[in-house]
């Protein structure tokens, strides 16, 4: 079963913003534009999870989780000890892409906070995600791994197709993937995170 969700706005972390703009030690008039771009973006996004949990049929040489196989040495290291992964995308939606649109022709600088707030709204969206899913394994008396995503050491990209397949990404959250495996919206992901039943040695 594919569950979706929709999260309410969360506060904007603006280190982690200037961090993704490259611009740690910023200026006032660096941060005066970082809070005029907040302003601006304050409403244009949406916050959006789908996701479903899959049983591990074998995890050996080569994993099979059903709706992919592949032999990806990282991600069944990211795995050992699991017995189910929760398999999820989720995206901040079309809105920040049309700010950073807009500005690349007229602010490049705007554009850059604009990519940047962007990267912090989607990672945090996966974190309060990642969290849920881990207190309620925690729960239940298991445990989860850190998220793993296509592109991830030797685990292909092309596997984001056989992900946004079986999630049924465009019609559950609005995210399709292009030619050249790029997501739209442009701030989306998709990731695996391993469940356990008891301890592995890590």
């Amino acid at each position: 079963m594919i569950i979706t969700k929709t999260y309410t706005n969360s506060p904007v972390n603006v280190k982690e913003v200037l961090r993704y703009a490259g611009a740690n030690k910023a200026t006032n008039e660096v941060l005066k534009m970082v809070e005029d771009c907040l302003t601006e973006a304050v409403n244009c996004f949406t916050y959006k999870v789908c996701y479903g949990e899959f049983p591990i049929i074998e995890n050996g040489a080569n994993l099979d989780l059903g709706f992919l196989k592949t032999d990806s040495k990282d991600l069944i290291k990211n795995l050992d000890g699991c017995d189910s992964v929760v398999l999820f995308a989720a995206t901040v939606g079309t809105g920040i892409d049309r700010l950073i649109s807009k500005y690349s022709r007229i602010s490049p600088a705007k554009a850059l906070i604009f990519q940047a707030l962007g990267a912090e709204r989607i990672e945090n969206l996966c974190d309060r995600f990642n969290k849920e899913i881990t207190d309620i394994k925690i729960s239940e008396n298991k445990f989860t791994k850190p998220r793993f995503s296509a592109g991830y050491g030797d685990f292909p990209i092309f596997m984001q197709k056989d992900i946004l397949g079986i999630l049924n990404c465009s019609k559950n959250i609005g995210v399709t993937l292009n030619d050249s495996l790029t997501m739209s919206p442009t701030k989306s992901v998709t990731a695996i995170i391993g469940v356990g039943s008891e301890k592995s040695g890590d």
